[in-house]
């Protein structure tokens, strides 16, 4: 993740990693059932339940990434009410941190950008197809697709950043205490 190769500290044992991603697969889907009951902040519900995979990518690589993604979305889709609720993280959130790591391994940042890009994009369609087609056209749009696209993407920039923060701040700070 951000262009560093992940390593195991002297202290870091299988059986930390182990009961970490344990612990952070409960955490994910608590979050994941706290934001379907949650009346408001459920997008940044969403967002924090993505950041988890990334640690799990640093600490166990990346295939340990998506046994993490797979037992969270399973687990969520078994545990959370609406399973419509889970359909955010199966597409996006939980994607996001392995996307992540794979387009920040392509040399040049444009290349890495249009890629992150592409995947919010095409997610994004995906979605407008599916509300379409399952919701019959129920949901009403206010605004234009040429002001609601652009808005959303500069949210997935501050979202990218924000995540890159979370991804430095673990290997600086967190991953201290931890290993």
């Amino acid at each position: 993740m951000t262009g560093r190769t992940t390593r195991r500290n002297n202290n870091q044992t299988p059986s930390k990693v182990i009961a970490l991603g344990g612990i952070f697969v409960a955490l994910t889907v608590l979050l994941l059932y706290a934001q379907s009951i949650a009346p408001t902040g459920r997008l940044s519900l969403y967002a924090l339940s993505s950041l988890f995979v990334s640690v799990i990518v640093i600490e166990a690589g990346i295939h340990a990434g998506w046994l993490f993604y797979l037992a969270t979305s399973l687990l969520a889709f078994f545990l959370v009410p609406d399973k419509l609720d889970v359909l955010p993280y199966l597409v996006f959130f939980g994607l996001y941190g392995l996307v992540k790591h794979y387009t920040e391994k392509v040399s040049g940042r444009v290349v890495e950008y249009l890629l992150k890009y592409a995947f919010f994009n095409l997610c994004m369609i995906l979605a407008y197809i599916t509300a379409r087609t399952v919701f019959l056209g129920q949901i009403e749009i206010k605004l234009p697709l040429w002001i609601i696209i652009p808005a959303l993407e500069l949210v997935f920039i501050i979202y990218d950043m924000v995540y890159s923060l979370f991804i430095q701040t673990y290997m600086e700070r967190i991953r201290k205490v931890f290993f």
